[in-house]
């Protein structure tokens, strides 16, 4: 079983990256949990959702512990932080995190240039898939290739295709590195 919680602001596309996850492990045939939890003020508010993943029945949506955070921002970050397992994965948008920012010591870090990545691809509303490239890279929970493909067929399937999304997707694998093993 694992559990991942996606969170940032609202308008980053938090949600769409918890359905993509929630959808490849559909598509693998397994049991999957989504749940959204938005801000009072929506678009530019907290937005974070949960998705488990398992190939036994799933119990209760709430996560008390995450094996992985993928966090958008510092806010993300103070709210979930706490919630990583020891040797989780706490993936971050370093476009927008604090630099001087201390983490757990017991927590695997990776940094990806989320923001900045998806500008220079003409993609802005595009971290999000940035940040799942490095998800792909860096944890064992789907193949590279496996991800991109189910990225695609998310946004086709919502009349959504965004050519530039493969482009964010790609870099995220590229760029991203260990801030901690």
């Amino acid at each position: 079983m694992v559990k991942i919680i996606c969170a940032g602001y609202g308008g980053q596309g938090v949600m769409a990256t918890g359905l993509i996850l929630a959808n490849a492990g559909m598509a693998q045939n397994k049991n999957i949990l989504w749940l959204s939890s938005y801000g009072a003020e929506m678009r530019g508010g907290s937005a974070n959702c949960s998705v488990t993943i398992s190939e036994e029945d799933i119990a209760s949506p709430y996560i008390k512990q995450a094996d992985i955070l993928l966090a958008l921002n510092d806010v993300s970050i103070d709210k979930f932080e706490r919630k990583i397992l020891p040797k989780g994965f706490l993936i971050l948008n370093s476009s927008i995190v604090d630099k001087t920012r201390q983490f757990r010591e017991d927590i695997r870090i990776v940094r990806v240039d989320a923001t900045d990545i998806a500008n220079k691809a003409s993609n802005p509303r595009g971290a999000n898939i940035v940040m799942l490239g490095a998800l792909a890279q860096f944890t064992d929970l789907f193949d590279v290739l496996f991800l991109k493909e189910n990225i695609d067929r998310y946004f086709i399937k919502n009349g959504k295709y965004i050519p530039n999304n493969a482009v964010c997707f790609e870099q995220g694998v590229e760029q991203s590195d260990w801030l901690r093993k």
